[in-house]
């Protein structure tokens, strides 16, 4: 399974597949994250992110790898927003590419559930 994991401070923008689509993949999946106008029932104005950035990415990598027997995929693209992010701007994009649909959407909620429990990254 290819992982390509990014941390950026620019915003993200849609991007075409990257994934070749040669026939060996029946569902590619995207799952944008964006920052709500509120947070705990709070108004906010944005949401400041920040990383311990080696650990963040040797975290992500590690979940990857477990999460790949229960959900074979071929790709993931995960990429985070550090610093400011605005109201309605995306903090996350993770993109999921595999054989089947059951196996990507699976792939892609357990990472970004375990991401939020077990990765270094924090809303300020």
């Amino acid at each position: 399974m290819e992982v390509i994991i990014r941390f950026t401070a620019e915003p993200l923008v849609p991007i075409a597949p990257v994934f070749p689509l040669n026939g060996r993949n029946g569902a590619v999946i995207d799952f944008y994250g964006v920052v709500r106008g509120q947070e705990k029932g709070v108004p906010i104005e944005g949401l400041n992110y920040e990383a311990y950035l080696p650990m963040a990415e040797r975290e992500l990598r590690r979940i990857c790898a477990e999460l790949e027997e229960p959900f074979p995929c071929r790709s993931v693209d995960f990429v985070h927003r550090i610093g400011a992010v605005a109201i309605g701007e995306p903090s996350l994009h993770v993109r999921v590419a595999a054989a089947h649909r059951a196996e990507a959407f699976d792939f892609a909620r357990q990472l970004i559930d375990r991401m939020k429990e077990d990765v270094p990254i924090w809303k300020i």
